[in-house]
């Protein structure tokens, strides 16, 4: 009977895109779902950095699709993460800011001296929310997460929204402890000491698939890394520094842009490390799956939660010719490595310039599984099932609302995207700015003038999406004052600039020595 309902709901959901693209197994697809943290869009050897090296996640591009313009559905990540879980934009499931961000009048013990305070967020996704992971289990997927979780405390962890196996998720948005053994995580059995953090996480997810290989899985692999602390192990460092030297080293690293100072070059080794650390653990999970000869059966997606940090936390990369990075409303903050590899649907190699966005892995991934989503779960993304198909999708707006502060610089606001066109309004002053992405990329000719009826037009429909949601805003601080935030931004744009420019070349001398907890694979003290 089993046997029978399975098949069933295989020939309706392969239907859909005719029997020549069935995946030709008597099981619905295993789905492997690869989730890297602030991993900018120009971080990867594909997407064209000469710095960089992920021959294994290039390789899930060069499999399948990879969508140009995809989008995280936030500039920071608790809300990115939640809405591929969901499908909702975060204005809709709530989380609208990094879980442990302040709010209210709690912002002013940050010390911004902002003329705004942030808006109040859910502080955990929603039991009440339908996960991707919680609809597969119900349909006999085995679900499996490891690494960071951040949406929520305890109650509110991965096994609570239908993961059946935890590896590394719990509160927190960063590596507790650091890159290597011994951990701080209680989600976590503790590695040897020197252990490196996301090959432990891609050993964890190869384990999982090798012992469910006869049964469809979802393996859900979410790395801390790239996250700050910014850490490697030595020959990794020494490695990459060595390939900075020899293209010769930048005079200067950091052009100030409004709030802070942004990276302008990709030259730093110990991200380098990381980067490649992280595309190792990939390539333990790809290889696992060739051993077992399940590649041809199995969905595999990659993408990231937000922009690449390019200011604030640790200033590790550029984005470039992308303005900003994460935190940010420009597109560095949101624009992301986008793949989806689905055998039998994808052509190898093919690429699609359709804006796409973090809210459509939920119901893409369900139609690709032969799954229906919940009625009673209203989602905001589409099946990108078409485009993977080469056929078109209409045209459609996609929308951010940001009614915080980010710690890199970003500024409360909302979007509108239209296709070649990008409309940002600013909380703090009510002004606009519009951009035309294909002609400007890097966001520096603001149109708003230029194009009175498209920018009053695109005002009016987002104005309208705002009051159709469930939108908080941020509200004006009665005890700003003006002085002490000028200050503080001339503080940052001289002596802060500075201190960062003598940071990152000491990364690159010769002689330089890490904090004494890494290095990785040493034995720790």
């Amino acid at each position: 009977m089993r046997i029978f309902y399975w098949l069933i709901c295989g020939m309706v959901a392969w239907g859909l895109f005719g029997v020549s693209e069935a995946f030709g197994a008597s099981q619905r697809p295993n789905i492997l779902f690869i989730l890297a943290d602030d991993l900018g869009a120009r971080d990867l050897s594909i997407e064209g950095s000469t710095f960089y090296e992920s021959p294994n996640i290039d390789r899930i591009a060069n499999m399948g699709m990879r969508f140009t313009r995809g989008y995280a559905a936030c500039q920071v990540c608790s809300p990115s993460r939640a809405s591929i879980l969901t499908g909702k934009y975060p204005v809709n499931h709530g989380i609208t800011t990094w879980i442990g961000d302040r709010s209210g009048e709690a912002w002013r013990n940050a010390n911004r001296y902002d003329s705004h305070l942030p808006a109040e967020y859910d502080r955990a996704l929603r039991a009440s929310e339908q996960t991707l992971a919680e609809v597969l289990r119900d349909a006999g997927y085995q679900t499996f997460f490891a690494g960071k979780w951040h949406l929520g405390g305890k109650g509110s962890w991965p096994e609570d929204h239908g993961f059946m196996i935890n590896k590394g998720g719990w509160d927190v948005g960063s590596p507790n402890g650091g890159y290597f053994a011994p951990y701080v995580n209680p989600s976590l059995d503790q590695g040897p000491a020197g252990e490196s953090l996301p090959l432990r996480l891609g050993q964890e997810t190869a384990s999982f698939i090798e012992a469910n290989q006869d049964k469809p899985f979802l393996a859900y692999l979410s790395f801390y890394s790239v996250h700050g602390p910014i850490q490697t192990t030595q020959p990794l460092w020494k490695k990459y520094r060595d390939k900075a030297v020899a293209a010769g080293l930048a005079k200067e690293r950091f052009l100030f842009d409004r709030r802070l100072a942004v990276r302008q070059v990709q030259d730093c080794p110990i991200y380098g490390g990381m980067i490649e650390a992280m595309d190792d653990a990939v390539g333990i999970v790809l290889k696992k799956l060739d051993e077992l000869g399940l590649t041809d059966n199995t969905i595999i997606c990659f993408t990231s939660d937000n922009g690449g940090v390019s200011s604030g936390d640790a200033f590790a990369t550029s984005n470039l010719p992308l303005r900003g990075g994460k935190g940010r409303q420009w597109e560095g903050g949101i624009r992301e490595p986008f793949y989806i590899y689905a055998p039998g649907v994808t052509k190898a190699g093919s690429t699609s310039a359709v804006p796409v966005s973090g809210i459509d892995w939920y119901p893409t991934l369900l139609e690709l599984a032969g799954v229906s989503a919940p009625k009673d779960q209203a989602v905001d993304g589409i099946s990108l099932a078409p485009a993977l198909r080469g056929k078109s999708l209409a045209q459609r707006p996609l929308y951010w609302h940001y009614p915080h502060y980010g710690n890199q610089g970003g500024e409360p606001s909302s979007i509108l995207m239209e296709d070649e066109w990008k409309l940002i309004y600013y909380h703090e002053d009510g002004r606009y700015e519009l951009y035309h992405l294909v002609e400007d990329i890097g966001e520096q000719k603001d149109l708003i003038a230029v194009h009175p009826e498209r920018a009053q037009a695109m005002q009016a429909r987002l104005t309208q999406w705002l009051k159709s949601t469930p939108a908080r805003f941020p509200e004006k601080d009665p005890q700003f004052d003006t002085a002490k935030r000028t200050a503080r931004w001339d503080n940052l744009r001289t002596k802060g600039t500075e201190r960062l420019e003598q940071q990152h070349a000491h990364f690159l001398d010769a002689d330089f020595q890490p904090d004494k907890d890494w290095w990785g694979s040493q034995p720790i003290e």
